[in-house]
């Protein structure tokens, strides 16, 4: 496992021997013995995350600091639109506090093997792998539950967990005790509510047992202009394409577009994610029109043409007469724009 980003599908190769229990199945389904077998190497690797140079902190990121610098258990709900930062506000304050954190991506195949431990088949043995939530109770580590709202009822065998106590396993009878400086930080785009508009329509409706175990619930928005400017010319300064003027254009783009999106104006955003997409292609053709059309293609065909048209009024020159347009619906309902 990656057990800073665990992903159940991937498999890894055995490094170092420990005692675990095993199922013979050649001989009997009941019969259970305990062999030696080899565990895997990065389950002992350094769990703390890189510290991340472009990153720029906002929101939440203070707060959260505060609460994991406590190392009490103080589970974290944190929603936000895609793309706004909320798994990186917290392998950040991970990263600046030296803290282990072990990330878990969510989806709706997630069940109790992938989370708690489960049997795998290792050189011809059925043997028990624990998860990485009892490794993350073991080690004191922040438990990233990324994605959450994707799972299913499958998560409700985490509610003790998120009680802060002891959890007994029922597949080895062992009774796993947090150590100090566990907790729990969950991030979803949504509330455990799914969504009505079918932007996420991947998302779930989580059981109201399992939400009401996170002891508070943040909604994450985006950098104000200010601070996602500086995220924007961090990345141009890494991809070497600094261009104030570009950064500047970009930024404002997004916040018109936002805004109208607030408004009920469109039904897409620009998030900060998709900027940084923007920066990546310009430093790949050094054409900012080409950066723009390449990373709005995904968009229906009303929405990009209205965002492409929004920011070639942005980048008209000051002495032109046509006013900057206060929201992206203004692209659309300018009778040039060839629709």
């Amino acid at each position: 496992w990656d057990l800073a980003f665990y992903d159940p599908s991937v498999q890894s190769e055995p490094v170092a021997e420990a005692e675990l229990a095993t199922v013979d199945l050649a001989a009997t389904v009941t019969s259970i013995e305990t062999v030696k077998q080899k565990r895997l190497l990065n389950e002992f690797a350094d769990l703390v995350p890189e510290e991340d140079p472009n990153y720029v902190s906002h929101g939440f990121f203070r707060d959260l600091t505060t609460i994991v610098r406590s190392k009490d258990f103080f589970p974290v709900f944190i929603t936000g639109m895609s793309g706004n930062g909320k798994t990186s506000m917290v392998e950040q304050v991970c990263a600046k506090l030296n803290r282990e954190m072990i990330r878990v991506n969510i989806s709706i195949e997630t069940d109790e093997d992938d989370l708690i431990g489960g049997a795998t088949l290792v050189d011809g043995n059925v043997v028990y792998r624990e998860g990485p939530v009892l490794t993350a109770m073991r080690r004191g580590a922040v438990l990233l539950l990324d994605e959450v709202d994707r799972g299913s009822n499958k998560l409700m065998c985490l509610q003790s967990v998120l009680e802060g106590k002891a959890y007994l396993n029922k597949k080895t009878g062992e009774v796993v005790k947090p150590a100090k400086g566990f907790t729990v930080v969950a991030t979803a785009n949504t509330k455990g509510r799914g969504t009505e508009d079918g932007k996420f329509i991947a998302a779930q409706i989580l059981d109201e047992a399992f939400l009401e175990r996170f002891s508070i619930t943040v909604e994450q928005e985006y950098a104000n202009t200010n601070t996602e400017k500086k995220i924007i010319m961090n990345y141009m300064d890494k991809y070497n394409v600094v261009d104030e003027d570009f950064a500047t254009k970009l930024v404002g783009w997004a916040d018109i577009i936002r805004r109208t999106f607030a408004e009920g104006g469109v039904d897409e955003i620009i998030s900060t994610r998709r900027l940084v997409d923007v920066v990546k292609t310009f430093s790949k053709f050094n054409d900012r029109t080409k950066a723009i059309e390449l990373c709005t293609n995904r968009f229906d065909e009303e929405t990009k043409n209205a965002f492409r048209e929004l920011y070639v009024k942005l980048e008209q020159p000051v002495e032109e007469p046509q006013p900057v347009p206060a929201s992206a619906t203004d692209a659309i309902i300018d009778p040039e724009i060839p629709f």
